[in-house]
């Protein structure tokens, strides 16, 4: 399975990542999102973020200026901004990178798996979602797999190969070959709630959120604790709020649901009256601790 072109569905946080990075490994990539406004949002996002990364490697001495600016336009040369899910139809790989609705994602696979030439590969990037739901609805299981990039995507070195009882081997196979083009370290995963990485981080920030629910220990106490006696470079109130209550609360409340009776998946009272209250961690400037952007403020 031979990938040379890839479509990157969604072009939002996540996608205009993946798009970047495929585009940087020296990938063809066509970018396709139907939001208004999304695909030239998401062409600004590459553009700024070359020209840091570009900016960077001149200070550490890695890069010439001109050779930092010759490889931005590398990368922007291979990148295709496709308004029409059509154009997608040349590529070997397409990811989906919308939002986090199951339904929208099943459609999509649905329309995906009519769409592209039945050798395609298709891949998720969800978090949280089974990737098999996605996989069954394209009509073709076995060339459907996750790749879980993380956030923020041109920094993170870790991807997730998701693999179905129904993949093809050959298919997993070509998952991690593309990771490992993009620059990054890739792992085998089963299809489980989670993956690898969330399965056991959302318990570890749920738990946090129960001893500070509990008045076990202060949350600054607790983050330290985790910084300091564990080596955590972040700690798990102050990740729960980078990551986002609402995205939290979400896929808790889909795991609970999924699966009463794991005890691992529990809605902590305080994170819901967090969200309801708006305060939604550092997109908002305000969760658990106070934020100024990525700077998270003394409490």
């Amino acid at each position: 399975m031979d990938i040379k072109t890839v479509g990157v569905v969604g072009c939002g946080l996540m996608g205009h990542g993946i798009v970047q990075v495929a585009a940087q490994g020296g990938f063809k990539v066509l970018a396709h999102d139907n939001y208004p406004g999304a695909l030239e949002q998401g062409k600004k996002r590459i553009e700024e973020s070359l020209t840091k990364l570009g900016e960077k490697a001149v200070e550490k001495g890695k890069l010439t200026p001109e050779k930092a600016a010759a490889m931005k336009e590398a990368a922007l040369s291979r990148i295709e901004f496709a308004p029409d899910r059509e154009g997608l139809v040349v590529c070997d790989l397409v990811i989906e990178a919308a939002i986090e609705n199951l339904d929208l994602k099943k459609d999509l696979f649905a329309d995906l798996g009519r769409l592209l030439p039945e050798n395609t590969l298709l891949a998720s990037n969800t978090s949280s979602f089974p990737i098999l739901e996605m996989a069954n609805a394209s009509g073709r299981p076995e060339k459907t797999l996750g790749l879980h990039f993380f956030n923020p995507v041109q920094l993170m070195r870790l991807v997730e190969v998701v693999g179905t009882d129904k993949t093809d081997p050959e298919a997993i196979a070509a998952g991690h070959s593309f990771a490992r083009s993009c620059g990054k370290t890739s792992i085998n995963c089963k299809d489980t709630p989670g993956f690898v990485v969330n399965r056991l981080l959302v318990p570890f920030m749920v738990q946090a959120l129960l001893m500070l629910e509990r008045g076990d220990a202060a949350m600054d106490d607790i983050d330290t604790a985790m910084n300091l006696g564990c080596g955590h470079p972040m700690g798990p109130i102050t990740l729960a709020d980078y990551v986002g209550l609402d995205t939290s609360l979400f896929i808790l409340e889909g795991w609970c649901e999924s699966y009463p009776d794991e005890p691992a998946f529990r809605v902590p009272d305080i994170l819901r009256q967090k969200v309801r209250e708006g305060k939604l961690g550092r997109k908002t400037g305000e969760g658990f601790f106070r934020w100024e952007g990525d700077r998270k403020l003394e409490s």
